[in-house]
């Protein structure tokens, strides 16, 4: 599935780059930490048949959340109760505040998707411990692992897409690529080897994340490599 991250600062940008996301994506991922004076009940209730992916990122793994940490876990319950499919929350989050979201989940019937990520922005670890990070992730309480790492080399490559098998055998989804120019191929890659979304930008200019292709040119390569 590819989903198209929203990085907009004012929800009227938002929601005009949700309805041009529609034709184009499965799933749209709202980044929230962008948008000023966020209106999360606007930007949900808008969302037509589109599913949505919450993510509120702290500065430490890419974000731009100025608040307190606590404020930022509040907008993501707050997503949960209006009834957003997914949420994110980083694994270097404090135990406390993901347990009060995973509680949050349960009292509204787990309707929500816990989606719990580690990002990487210098380099790729080995796999052994990219395995290690994955099961602390699913130790945290998540429903899917999102591991993302920066590729320094194309061989980097090869140890992130290998955490898609090693999940298919624990029965669990991930979504797994490597960021930077020599990561591009991953992104395009580990969809069809069962990573749980890609992710595209909506057109040049709105990437999300060094090395993002947008959602046009995702959909040419999936179609020439499938």
């Amino acid at each position: 599935m590819i989903c198209i991250p929203i990085v907009a600062g004012t929800n009227e940008d938002a929601l005009l780059k949700m309805e041009r996301s529609l034709p184009l994506a499965d799933i749209v991922e709202l980044r929230i930490d962008s948008i000023r004076n966020v209106n999360l009940s606007e930007l949900i209730s808008a969302k037509s048949n589109m599913p949505l992916l919450i993510t509120n990122r702290k500065k430490d793994e890419g974000g731009s959340f100025e608040g307190s940490e606590r404020g930022r876990i509040a907008l993501l319950k707050e997503a949960v109760e209006l009834g957003a499919e997914y949420v994110d929350i980083e694994l270097s989050t404090e135990d406390t505040l993901i347990e009060e979201l995973l509680l949050k989940i349960r009292n509204y019937d787990s309707q929500t998707g816990l989606i719990v990520s580690h990002h990487d922005f210098n380099g790729t670890s080995s796999e052994k411990k990219l395995k290690e990070t994955f099961n602390e992730c699913l130790r945290a309480g998540a429903d899917i692992v999102k591991i993302v790492t920066f590729a320094n080399s194309v061989e980097d490559n090869l140890k992130v897409l290998n955490l898609i098998p090693y999940a298919k055998r624990k029965g669990k989804k991930i979504i797994t690529f490597c960021m930077g120019n020599p990561g591009r191929i991953s992104r395009a890659v580990a969809p069809l080897l069962g990573s749980y979304l890609g992710f595209a930008s909506l057109e040049r200019g709105d990437e999300s994340a060094p090395g993002q292709m947008t959602a046009h040119e995702m959909k040419q390569v999936l179609t020439i490599l499938k």
